[in-house]
């Protein structure tokens, strides 16, 4: 009887082994066809489907003269007299000429939008979009954006135009495909892939937002579209950084997050609409958080006010902005960008620090675009009580007068002490401080005589704090500086 049963459990045992094997073969084979997909052998399908999408740009704008042409000679050649007479006699020197210059761009519907860079179409006189079909239409400018370096051109067709969506720029991820699709160097739709190289880059612009790749860009890939591997835009080519002009793999692309919220206000009202706070901010650091009692060096410093939302709200210079319409700030760059794409009119919550502790104040945002230019306007105070100089953190310093404020084409509602000297190896000259800047508070309190700096800097020592804030002007701007106080 045992040993009946005994055999009788054989047959079980070894389907049950084989059944584990072959689900380990199948894992295998799905772990492999899951890194075949994500290592394409071709982009051929994924362009065949975009390109008719991506256009080529040609702009013609009338220079006058020989503006921006390049010389026939070298310059110093001992021809180039020659030449120069030469032109004169053909009657080249001064006659008008049109002058040629080519970009990419890509349609976002079916009824004619087109978005390529701002660059590209500036000043040009005429616009012509060239289609994947070789045909050609001309495109008048709906709308730019100068900062985020964006054009909307609209063209005119009798049939639906084919098309490509904006994708979601926050998802891409450093190392996934993109394909950057142009009109490199006039050679006209041109494909290149490579990967994300870095996310959120900025060059020198306020809404900066680009995404690093090594696609190859080159020049007239200016406002090409970059590719993910789903056929949607995530960026729009716009730079490259390169000591030769050409591609060495380090390309940067206006995430389209940002270039969608451009693009839908250009198509709404022809232009921008920025949410405008009204101040003036400068990032937090550490030296600065331990001097106003912040437990990390996070938001942003106010180092104005002047006549605007955040003034009528009651925001004072010196208050820290940690959170804004209920997000929190990590910087200046991240305030800027928030209140930026915030509609305008809208009334948001703005948490501040101030005297350590917090407080909430409800701003309604002007907008920016209406409020460039202002000019801040500065607050009356008493008059300094003496011109006696005295050194402090290897700064000389002495009360304003209104000889000094002469010299430093200062308004008389200015008031604060003067900087005369710094010393070269203090820490106050490594952070920037130089003879004609004028400290106006300490301690995030105002200052206009050596008595009100001496007052605060022994109230910095009593609270047993390392630093103390200064708050700076130069030239009319102003910044807060945080010195270490000596015991």
């Amino acid at each position: 009887m045992t040993k009946a049963v005994i055999t009788a459990t054989r047959p079980v045992q070894v389907p049950m082994r084989a059944l584990w094997l072959l689900a380990l073969s199948i894992g295998v084979l799905i772990a492999q066809a899951l890194v075949a997909q994500a290592r394409p052998d071709s982009f051929a399908d994924l362009a065949q489907k975009v390109s008719p999408s991506v256009v080529n740009i040609t702009t013609s704008t009338v220079v006058e003269g020989n503006a921006g042409r390049s010389p026939m000679v070298p310059e110093g050649s001992p021809f180039e007299d020659f030449f120069e007479r030469f032109r004169d006699r053909m009657d080249e020197g001064n006659r008008p000429r049109r002058s040629s210059a080519l970009g990419s761009g890509f349609v976002i519907s079916e009824d004619g939008f087109v978005v390529t860079n701002n660059h590209v179409i500036e000043g040009a006189d005429e616009i012509n979009i060239e289609f994947f079909s070789g045909a050609t239409l001309p495109a008048e400018v709906i709308g730019t954006d100068p900062k985020t370096d964006i054009a909307l051109l609209k063209v005119k067709s009798d049939n639906p135009l084919p098309f490509v969506k904006f994708g979601d720029s926050d998802t891409a991820r450093v190392g996934d495909w993109v394909l950057a699709m142009g009109n490199p160097l006039g050679q006209g739709f041109s494909l290149s892939a490579g990967i994300v190289s870095a996310r959120n880059r900025a060059l020198s612009g306020t809404y900066d937002d680009y995404i690093q790749t090594d696609a190859a860009i080159n020049r007239g890939n200016s406002g090409g579209p970059l590719f993910n591997l789903d056929g949607e835009v995530v960026g729009v080519n716009t730079a490259i950084l390169s000591p030769t002009g050409g591609s060495i793999g380090i390309g940067f692309s206006m995430a389209s997050n940002v270039v969608k919220r451009v693009v839908d206000q250009l198509q709404q009202f022809g232009e921008t609409r920025r949410g405008w706070l009204g101040v003036r901010i400068q990032d937090v650091t550490e030296d600065v958080a331990e001097a106003m009692g912040l437990e990390k060096a996070t938001g942003a410093l106010v180092t104005d006010v002047p006549e605007g939302p955040a003034a009528e709200a009651g925001m004072q210079a010196g208050d820290v902005i940690l959170s804004f319409d209920g997000h929190d700030v990590a910087d200046t760059r991240g305030l800027v960008r928030q209140v930026g794409n915030t509609e305008v009119g809208k009334t948001v919550r703005v948490v501040v620090f101030r005297e350590g502790k917090t407080q909430t104040l409800r701003v309604t945002l002007g907008r920016r675009e209406e409020a460039e230019g202002a000019i801040p306007v500065a607050q009356p105070d008493g008059q300094p009580d003496s011109a006696e100089q005295k050194s402090v953190f290897g700064l000389t310093v002495q009360p304003l007068d209104d000889d000094l404020r002469t010299q430093l084409e200062l308004d008389r509602s200015v008031t604060g002490l003067v900087v005369t000297d710094v010393d070269d190896l203090s820490e106050a000259f490594e952070k920037g401080l130089r003879a004609g800047d004028v400290i106006t508070e300490a301690g995030q309190q105002k200052v206009t005589s050596i008595d009100d700096l001496e007052a605060r800097i022994a109230e910095a020592r009593e609270a047993g704090r390392k630093s103390i804030l200064l708050l700076v002007r130069r030239g009319g701007d102003p910044r807060f500086v945080a010195l270490g106080i000596e015991n």
